[in-house]
């Protein structure tokens, strides 16, 4: 039987990560891949997705293909947006943007868009997008400075983790929780099975 190609994650989340070996994969490699996140003009939230993620992917095949040990290599890569409307909201590093996202957000909801791609050896590359609807409570102002004083929205889309601190927010999820955290993992799995990864692969021995 043909060995399993190595998993290649193009991203440095430790989030996706942990949402990887939650279903029993361990990636061979983490190689974050360096790109472009800016939104293009008139670009919905649901195409900002897609094609980063793609293009993450395809980014990381390439330095891939530029190494013989990487060559045979499966790349997988994400990428999550999150909007009100058609409206983007970025990856909060500064504490204004933070606030900004959190006012914007309080009693209303908002969609996550969270696009996976894998990119084969074969020069194949396919995606998926998962798209998560969201309803936050109506945050208080003591709210939003005692998050904005855990730090932990930096560096997050819409400026908040829902895995983390901000979960206390959340009145209502319609779609998948793994993808607002940062990975779909049904169409993960789904995506890596079609280009020949074995997902179940540790299933076994993680019940032993």
């Amino acid at each position: 039987m043909a060995s399993a190609p190595s998993l290649i994650l193009a991203s440095a989340s430790p989030r996706r990560l942990a949402l990887l070996q939650q279903i029993g994969l361990e990636p061979d490699h983490l190689m974050p891949a360096a790109i472009d996140e800016t939104p293009k003009k008139h670009e919905t939230p649901r195409a900002l997705a897609v094609r980063l993620a793609r293009e993450k992917a395809a980014a990381v095949r390439q330095l891939a293909d530029q190494s013989e040990d990487l060559a045979s290599a499966l790349v997988l890569a994400a990428d999550t947006v999150v909007a009100v409307g058609r409206r983007i909201l970025p990856k909060a590093e500064l504490t204004d943007q933070a606030l900004a996202c959190l006012s914007l957000l309080s009693g209303r909801g908002h969609r996550v868009f969270t696009a996976v791609a894998v990119a084969t050896a074969d020069g194949k590359l396919r995606s998926k997008l998962v798209e998560t609807r969201v309803r936050f409570k109506r945050l208080s102002r003591q709210d939003m400075d005692d998050y904005l004083a855990s730090g932990e929205w930096r560096g997050k889309a819409g400026g908040y983790a829902i895995q983390g601190l901000a979960g206390s927010f959340v009145i209502k999820l319609v779609g998948s929780y793994p993808a607002v955290v940062g990975l779909p993992l049904v169409e993960t799995a789904n995506l890596l099975t079609a280009a020949g990864y074995p997902v179940h692969r540790a299933w076994a021995s993680a019940a032993a």
